[in-house]
């Protein structure tokens, strides 16, 4: 089987997630062709992705979101704006995503929740059939825990992530846990995509917490606490570090952001102290690590992210950086948690590799979309 990825270059979720499945297919015999990377102005393709990489990348350009330059808050009102002042140049790169598709014919897309995929295949209908993968889809699913109130941003997320997957045979939701399929959404619930590199570390017992600083706001929460809890050690990772330990004091020390180092503190901490992507959760998880998870403010997916981890056993919620209720909660952690979470995770690969088998077996092609998505292809052209 031949397949081309299509990736969502923000941040290093979805990033990760194509590797760790690059790593299945080549695992299981079967060919990566390709992989296209959604890229702004202001970002590229990451090093650590194109290094590990073994396909020929593309990048192509895909309207960035927003975040606040203080407080690092996702802003939604000017994320749109700035896509619909994109609006042609981001047609240029649906015709760029059609034309690699149409010329590699892999078997299968992987689209790892870049909106470049679902508006090509809704807008342009390439002939090959299309999966697409995200903890996001959870969002369809029933059973998925949400913030009350919030309606606006509730919504944003929900549109947000249907335009990924406009056309795909199937949707794979990254989970926690197991759940139940929803046939009629098109979703099956499967298990994390994690790096190599954390499944092959073992595991120890450690004194001190583990933090993930990338907002300065975050900072700022994380020298109160420590100033509130002098005796409780502290590693933090931070991204305005320029040497690699900067030592606070005794029991507080920064270090320079570096991945590699960032999983070895991981896997010989207590806990860990972190926003709630879906990514970094998982990792602390599979290596028994309880969480406080922290979401972004104005992050409704995180905020998401934050409540299912929580109903999930994986750490607890927090608004903000507090070390009581972390304390508080490591007695309850059940600590066969992390047994659980990896028997699950390694369903994945047959799981993923069914999906992909699925999606490329000939059947008719996805609708169009109907008057709206007519609309957009009117809107985009002109």
């Amino acid at each position: 089987m031949r397949v081309l990825f299509l990736v969502q270059g923000e941040g290093r979720g979805h990033l990760t997630q194509a590797l760790s499945l690059a790593q299945i297919l080549q695992i299981a015999g079967h060919e990566v062709v390709g992989a296209i990377v959604g890229i702004t102005a202001d970002r590229d393709v990451p090093t650590f992705f194109s290094e590990k990489f073994s396909a020929p990348i593309t990048p192509v350009f895909s309207p960035g979101l927003v975040y606040n330059a203080g407080t690092n808050a996702l802003e939604p009102v000017k994320t749109t704006i700035q896509a619909l002042r994109y609006a042609k140049p981001f047609w240029r790169s649906l015709l760029q995503v059609r034309n690699i598709i149409e010329k590699e014919q892999p078997d299968v897309v992987v689209n790892f929740f870049e909106m470049l995929g679902g508006l090509t295949y809704a807008l342009l209908r390439p002939s090959v059939p299309m999966v697409c993968i995200a903890h996001q889809y959870m969002a369809f699913h029933p059973n998925f825990q949400r913030p009350k109130g919030q309606w606006f941003y509730r919504q944003a997320f929900k549109l947000n992530t249907r335009l990924t997957c406009f056309g795909a045979r199937e949707l794979l939701a990254l989970s926690f846990d197991k759940q139940a399929d929803e046939p009629r959404q098109r979703l099956r619930i499967v298990p994390p995509l994690l790096r190599q590199e954390v499944t092959e570390l073992k595991s120890s017992a450690g004194d001190s917490l583990l933090a993930y600083v990338t907002q300065p706001g975050l900072k700022v929460e994380l020298l109160k606490a420590h100033e509130q809890h002098p005796e409780i050690r502290l590693d933090g990772f931070h991204s305005g570090v320029t040497v690699a330990d900067q030592v606070i004091d005794d029991t507080l020390t920064f270090h320079a952001i570096d991945g590699k180092r960032f999983l070895e503190f991981m896997a010989r901490c207590k806990a860990i102290v972190t926003t709630a992507g879906f990514e970094s959760v998982c990792e602390a998880a599979y290596l028994g690590k309880p969480a406080l998870m922290i979401p972004q403010s104005n992050h409704y997916e995180q905020a998401c992210n934050a409540i299912d981890g929580q109903r999930a056993g994986v750490g607890v919620a927090s608004e903000r950086f507090d070390l009581d209720k972390l304390t508080e909660y490591l007695p309850k952690y059940d600590k066969q948690l992390s047994e659980r979470f990896r028997a699950w995770h390694a369903q994945g690969y047959f799981l993923f590799l069914a999906a992909l088998n699925r999606a490329s077996t000939p059947t008719s092609k996805p609708s169009s979309g109907g008057f709206f998505l007519t609309r957009m292809r009117h809107l985009l052209r002109s």
